[in-house]
């Protein structure tokens, strides 16, 4: 089922719920490379995997929502190396961001012991609490 409607916006009730709780470029770039890559490749799984890929390059997962990057590009290994990487996904949160920002984030979120975890640790926190957040909006 296409996501963009006839406004040429996303479909809000079309979307996944963390995309629902996002900014308007957020819903439309997953929405439209949804649409594209449905017809190019008549596949949903694919479609799907497809537009979060083009979402991570401008968005990246904070909590239950999506906000914009600092700077566009791929926000993880997986994301650098496309679709056939053997890289793991970070889920959303930008791995390649500075330590700083990734302990910015854990601040938001409130991760604890954040203070003393290296870069691949904060990582793994955010995608924790990322994970803990989307199940809590939802059941709300």
């Amino acid at each position: 089922m296409p996501k963009t409607g006839k406004n040429d916006h996303a479909k809000d009730e079309e979307l996944p719920s963390t995309l629902q709780r996002s900014d308007q470029k957020a819903q439309d770039t997953f929405a439209k490379t949804y649409d594209s890559a449905a017809e190019e490749y008549d596949d949903k799984g694919r479609a799907a995997r497809t537009a979060y890929s083009a979402l991570k390059h401008t968005h990246e997962n904070v909590g239950d929502h999506w906000e914009p990057n600092d700077e566009a590009g791929p926000s993880d290994e997986h994301a650098e190396g496309g679709r056939d990487s053997e890289q793991d996904t970070a889920g959303g949160v930008d791995a390649n961001a500075s330590k700083e920002h990734l302990y910015e984030r854990a601040r938001e979120l409130d991760v604890e012991g954040r203070s003393t975890m290296d870069k691949d640790e904060l990582v793994q926190a955010l995608q924790k609490a990322n994970d803990a957040k989307t199940r809590q909006a939802r059941k709300d």
